[in-house]
């Protein structure tokens, strides 16, 4: 591997992550600031590892082994939580040679829809991991905050890198109100069950939903949700449209006149922040990272509605409220814009993660 550069670092991500078929905030995250880093100072090489969620195989531990075993004595290495958290061994028997920080874009544990005792099998490993590595990078405050608290980690060992944003032309919408726009995988943890369910609870109201993401990483929920959609004989206004990236993704946000996203677990939420860069305001669960991804304009408005996850009401409630008072969507749409001009964008990630890396390379190697 190339030693000249002063300031390098093997970025070890998973496999596929630039398969447009999948995509995911975590694998924007990774393929941005291996773009956006050399802008700041550092070399990065790259390594992906296939196979290693949620749990690796023999040969995903065997590559993994091969990347860190190949890197330079005291070489810097950020490794994606995805592939580093199930494997607590094969990180620590190189912590003391090796600079090693973690990347978590979600804590595994976290994930919905495991069986409890798995989700608390892979948060054991996840402690485990963080525990023995020098520094973690979280992508929200939130984030950083649950995994201190929750791992017992020292808090000056946990640096926050939140994911930017592009600012792009304002969305003109459909009529300002009818047309909502769902950019989530469409899996357990985002919650379109629940947004479906919500969605008949308001079928007087003048709505069309489309839902942008990958239809591949859990199929019986997505043909369950299919039934749902047909039982609440919402077939011709709730559009699962599969992956949508370049022209066609910035199309539906062009069309959009709200985002709703209904999520139970997020770390941050890049896909609010994506509907922010466009002037859209956004209906959100108030879970984990999306109060921090929503934030407030300059003035102080905020540029959406946060409603609690556990109250099933509270998703038609607002809806109502977004279709029923015209000052509250004029109010909304004014913050959303307002909200785009502060967006930080992903020189300001690359910039943090630089300075989390620079903090680990400083600092005295561990002793063997």
């Amino acid at each position: 591997m190339n030693r000249a550069h002063a300031r390098a670092v093997h970025f070890v991500m998973p496999g596929g992550v630039d398969d447009a078929a999948a995509p995911s905030g975590g694998n924007v995250y990774d393929r941005r600031v291996c773009q956006d880093l050399p802008g700041v100072g550092w070399h990065v090489h790259e390594h992906a590892v296939a196979g290693t969620w949620p749990r690796p195989g023999a040969a995903a531990r065997a590559e993994l082994s091969r990347v860190l075993a190949e890197a330079e004595d005291g070489g810097v290495v950020l490794l994606d939580g995805l592939v580093a958290c199930a494997v607590p061994d094969i990180v620590a028997r190189e912590a003391q040679r090796l600079r090693l920080a973690v990347l978590v874009h979600l804590p595994l544990g976290d994930e919905t829809g495991l069986a409890p005792a798995r989700a608390a099998d892979l948060d054991a490993l996840e402690r485990e991991t963080l525990r023995a590595v020098p520094a973690v990078v979280a992508t929200s405050d939130w984030a950083a905050r649950r995994l201190v608290a929750h791992h017992g980690l020292a808090s000056g060992r946990v640096h926050v890198a939140a994911p930017g944003a592009d600012i792009a032309p304002s969305a003109p919408g459909t009529d300002g109100a009818s047309r909502l726009l769902c950019v989530a995988s469409v899996t357990p943890r985002k919650g379109q069950y629940r947004l479906v369910k919500a969605l008949a609870a308001v079928a007087d109201l003048p709505w069309t939903c489309v839902c942008v993401g990958g239809l591949d990483q859990d199929p019986g929920y997505v043909a369950g949700l299919r039934e749902l959609i047909e039982e609440a004989s919402l077939g011709d206004r709730v559009h699962l449209v599969g992956p949508r990236a370049g022209a066609e993704l910035a199309a539906a946000y062009a069309a959009a006149d709200l985002m709703v996203l209904t999520s139970y677990a997020e770390t941050y939420g890049m896909a609010v922040t994506e509907a922010l860069a466009h002037g859209i305001p956004v209906l959100a669960t108030a879970v984990g990272g999306l109060p921090e991804a929503l934030g407030r304009a300059p003035d102080g408005s905020v540029p959406g509605l946060l409603v609690p996850s556990e109250d099933p009401a509270a998703l038609p409630t607002a809806l109502r409220r977004w279709f029923r008072e015209p000052a509250l969507r004029h109010r909304l749409k004014e913050a959303a814009r307002e909200r785009r001009t502060a967006l930080d964008g992903w020189g300001t990630t690359a910039r943090n993660l630089a300075g989390a890396l620079e903090h680990l390379r400083s600092e005295p190697r561990r002793a063997a």
